[in-house]
């Protein structure tokens, strides 16, 4: 046997052999290696979920910058920002539709947590009959917002209205309702808090059920009374769960637009007294067929929210801090 065959080669390696020295890599871990596993199974998931927001996003993007009429693959050309800066000026349509927006969102969202909280600290405290009042409480939910409009214009119709029969009989004066310019946001309102409500109130009465007694225990052993213990030992406890409900709900009341299209129709009615920033983006879109314009206000409107939740979570997170 020769010398060469008894001296292993330099070039060689043992794969099985443990790598040294500073080049060497480091064997994973069950924690490494199971992290990297959970990725790789939620990565299908995940570029799935991320493809259906980017896409419908960048499209309508470059749909806004665009003079798209008529049909949205009909040939178009790039016109810049011309139709921000057209929304944007439009004192006649955008602006009031934003400010309807803005007021039926703060109206309603602020209606629904103050009497969201006071029937969860009512409910807090087991009592007789408990699981009928929330069986009832969420019989509202359960309606589309379409049936719910719809319901709502026969109890309020003009006419034969049960709402104007029970008003007559307490001797007070009939009312137009939904068939007013000037009633009809305001009861718009009205119905949004009817329906969300019970909403509110799940959503405080199950952060109400996870607070410790003790603070409040304490309280009351120094004297405080009852509003004393709600203001400054629950509320302070129940603060990341309020802020949580009014982000959820505001996002939601600012895209209400099945209620409103239901009840008022196309434009939010004769003068457009509820006409709110997805009425009017709809009306663009479907009625008028300016699908630029259109895809301009979602843009903003889109941009709005964003900047809504960002606020409401700093506002949280400051109270909570």
């Amino acid at each position: 046997m020769t010398a060469t065959e008894l001296t292993p080669a330099r070039t060689g390696s043992n794969p099985a052999a443990p790598r040294t020295g500073r080049g060497a890599r480091r064997p994973r871990t069950f924690e490494q290696a199971n992290r990297r596993l959970r990725w790789a199974m939620l990565a299908p998931a995940l570029l799935f979920v991320g493809l259906m927001i980017v896409f419908p996003l960048a499209f309508t993007l470059d749909l806004s910058l665009t003079d798209a009429f008529g049909a949205v693959n009909a040939e178009k050309r790039h016109i810049g920002f011309r139709n921000f800066t057209d929304a944007l000026g439009d004192a006649r349509r955008f602006w009031p539709a934003a400010r309807r927006t803005v007021v039926f969102t703060i109206g309603a969202v602020a209606v629904e947590t103050v009497l969201g909280l006071a029937l969860a600290m009512l409910m807090r405290k087991p009592f007789r009959g408990m699981r009928w009042v929330r069986t009832v409480l969420i019989v509202p939910l359960l309606a589309t917002p379409v049936a719910i409009g719809i319901l709502w214009l026969l109890i309020l119709d003009p006419t034969n209205g049960i709402a104007n029969h029970l008003l007559e009989g307490l001797g007070l004066p009939r009312q137009e309702f939904l068939g007013s310019v000037g009633q009809s946001l305001p009861t718009l309102m009205l119905i949004d808090v009817w329906q969300w409500t019970p909403m509110m109130t799940l959503l405080l009465l199950a952060g109400l059920s996870t607070l410790p007694e003790e603070p409040e225990e304490a309280a009351l052993v120094d004297g405080a009374n009852a509003w004393q213990r709600f203001r400054h030992v629950v509320l302070p406890m129940l603060g990341p769960t309020l802020a949580t409900a009014l982000v959820l709900r505001a996002v939601d009341a600012l895209k209400t637009f099945d209620l409103l299209y239901a009840t008022k129709g196309p434009g939010g009615g004769s003068d457009f007294e509820v006409e709110t920033l997805n009425v009017y983006a709809y009306g663009l879109t479907f009625d008028y067929q300016e699908y630029g314009p259109a895809a301009a206000v979602l843009v903003l409107f889109t941009l709005f929210i964003i900047g809504v939740v960002v606020l409401l979570r700093r506002r949280g997170g400051r109270k909570t801090a």
